[in-house]
Order: structure tokens, then C-alpha cells, then sequence
């Protein structure tokens, strides 16, 4: 089918930087698009081309309504369309719109992200569990903010395990809140960058907003709180278990963590691992899972996400004849061990 649109003015915005937005419809409803001098013309199955005509007839009843695109907005509304076929362009900034956190407008970016939202809306406990640079923090602090302004809740209440990254720092100099500050630094940047900095500060100075160690959790009831456990892969069990039964009345929880980022000492299981076995079934929480398709950040942390999984799924397929060997099955000799005499094979116990 081809269909021919009359390009109305200024509708070349919608084309993106090199035309990158006319590629993503391009790519993901399988059509082709030919730019003319006074129209666009669409070719492919009759399905396809309607959704590209009605997403550029809402880009036009957008922009004649006198609504504004923010940088990438766009781009990752059309994501999102190619995701679920349910939804439309319209529809998407409407909802964008209408979720204002403070001095930023927030704009989900990806089908899972709208989802993550909508679970928090929902639901009084939210696990967000996928990679870095996913929005899970961010739009976690953004709904908290929401929830605030809004009076729904009277204080937000931040809380992040204290565990370094790998490396071992010593003893700080400087107060206590000064020798946990670093370790709370990203919830510190997600505050100010939705709320001006002196109503930030005057917040935290009257504790309706705090950030603390989850360490600081224990023995508290939170009601009337929106609270986030951030970095919630580096609880341990027990600290898990503490956290999820803070909860108190009017109040929302949300646990975000990336499994593949645990930074605890090898002998201590993750409790968000185990709150996910242990939780999956109960009733009025909900869990969202992110992938590398919902990164916000540079093009590149997508491209880096997808190569270490890769790289895992293959030092995980490299295991399977040893762990096979170490089980007690008798690998074959291979050519590979032919050769070369001195691969270990396994042994086996000698006849008595």
C-alpha cells in the first residue's frame, strides 16, 4: 500500500536529527518513507501505513495545540510506539504532560518505564530491578516529589545501603552525615534537579525530606512516606527483610537495584535476589524489569550493558562441561585433549 501526506509547515521538526526519527518508524513498523518536496510519501502493508499516518496526524494536532517536544522526547515517544502497538503519539504527550515533578516534566522513555510509573501509581510497594542508566532512581524520586507537592504524603524518606563499590575507603574524616553523604550522592543530584535548590535545603532541614543509610531504618514505622530503597542489591537478607516491613500507613515503597551490580562480600546473599523469590506472589506489589532497551543515558551504556551480558552468557555456556565433569559425568577425550595431554579430565575413583 502507498499513501501520500501533504507535509503541512514545520512538520519537518518531527524528522530528528538526520532524519534518525523517520528510521525508527521506518525500522519499526517495516515501511519505507520517501521524503518529497511537498509531501511524504509512506509504502508498506496497509496496517503499518495507517499507525505511521496517525502518528503524524497527532504530530500535527500536537504542535497546532501549541505543545513542545523537550530534546529526545520525541525520539523515545516513537520508541515506545513501536513497543505497544496500543498506544499513540497523542496519547503519550497528554500523559507527559500531565506529570509535572516539580520544576521538570518528566516524559516516560520507554514502554517499561510508562509501566514503571503506572506500577507506582498503583501499587504501595514497587520493585524497579534492571540495569544502570534505566531511570529507576530518577523517575522513583520524580513520583515521590509528585506525591509530596501534591500533599498525598508528608515527607519523602531516601535510603540506600552504605557499601563501596568494589573498593575499600577507610576510615572518613568529618561527621557522620559527612562520612555517608558520598554514598547518597546520587539521590542528592536527583533532588536538585527537580526541585530548586533552596527548597531542597529547607526540606531537608526540616526532615521532610531524609536521606540515610538503610542501617537507619530499623525499629521505625514510616507512615504518611514515600519512601526508596536505592542500590537495593547490596542489602543483605536481613536488611531487606527490615525494610519491606517499615511500611506504614498512606505510604508507598519503592525498591529499585541492578543484580548484576552486588558489591557485597561474596558470602553474603543479595536480598534483593532473595525478595524476589520470596515476594513474587504477594498480593498489592508488583515488580517492574528493565533491559538495555530502557537505558536514557548515552547510546554507548546500551551498547557496554549489552556486551558484558553477552560476555556472561558466554563464560556461562564455558562452565557447563566443567561443572558437567565435576557432577561425575566422564567427558569424552576431544581432539582438543588429543592434542594437547595435559587438560585435566576427571578423575575417577580407583577400583577396589
Amino acid at each position: 500500500m502507498k499513501k501520500s501526506i501533504e507535509i503541512s509547515p514545520n512538520i519537518e521538526t518531527l524528522f530528528g536529527t538526520r532524519d534518525e526519527n523517520l528510521h525508527v518508524l521506518e525500522d519499526g513498523l517495516n515501511i519505507n518513507i520517501d521524503l518529497r518536496s511537498d509531501a511524504i510519501e509512506l509504502e508498506g502493508a496497509a496496517r503499518d501505513v495507517t499507525r505511521a499516518e496517525q502518528i503524524l496526524s497527532d504530530y500535527q494536532q500536537l504542535q497546532h495545540a501549541g505543545f513542545s517536544f523537550q530534546n529526545g522526547d520525541l525520539n523515545s515517544m516513537l520508541r515506545v510506539l513501536m513497543a505497544d502497538p496500543k498506544t499513540t503519539l497523542r496519547g503519550l504527550a497528554e500523559a507527559g504532560r500531565q506529570r509535572s515533578f516539580g520544576r521538570r516534566t518528566v516524559q516516560p522513555k520507554s514502554s517499561n518505564q510508562r509501566r514503571y510509573l503506572e506500577a507506582i501509581e498503583q501499587h504501595d510497594m514497587v520493585f524497579g530491578i534492571g540495569p544502570a542508566g534505566t531511570g529507576k532512581t530518577y523517575l522513583a524520586v520524580a513520583m515521590a516529589i509528585s506525591a509530596l507537592l501534591a500533599k498525598r504524603v508528608n515527607r519523602i524518606i531516601l535510603a540506600r545501603p552504605a557499601v563501596e563499590a568494589g573498593e575499600r575507603l577507610g576510615f572518613l574524616p568529618g561527621s557522620l552525615q559527612e562520612k555517608i553523604d558520598p554514598y547518597l550522592r546520587p539521590l542528592y543530584d536527583a533532588l536538585y534537579d527537580m526541585l530548586e535548590p533552596d527548597k531542597v535545603d529547607r526540606y531537608l532541614e526540616k526532615n521532610v525530606i531524609e536521606i540515610a543509610p538503610i542501617a537507619f531504618m530499623r525499629g521505625r514505622t514510616l507512615n504518611d512516606s514515600f519512601v526508596i530503597l536505592d542500590e537495593a542489591q547490596n542489602t543483605t537478607s536481613e536488611q531487606m527483610k527490615m525494610f519491606v516491613t517499615r511500611l506504614g500507613f498512606n505510604s508507598k515503597a519503592v525498591i529499585t537495584g541492578d543484580v548484576t551490580q552486588i558489591d557485597l562480600p561474596n558470602a553474603r546473599r543479595s536480598g534483593l535476589l532473595e525478595a524476589v523469590e520470596v515476594l513474587k506472589n504477594v498480593e498489592g506489589l508488583t515488580f517492574v524489569y528493565f533491559d538495555e532497551g530502557d537505558v536514557v543515558r548515552h547510546h554507548l551504556v546500551q551498547r557496554i550493558i549489552r556486551a558484558y551480558d553477552e560476555h556472561k552468557t558466554r563464560q556461562a555456556e564455558e562452565q557447563m562441561p566443567l561443572l558437567d565433569a565435576r557432577n561425575g559425568k566422564v567427558l569424552e577425550p576431544s581432539e582438543d585433549t588429543q592434542e594437547n595431554p595435559n587438560v585435566d579430565l576427571p578423575q575417577q575413583s580407583p577400583v577396589k
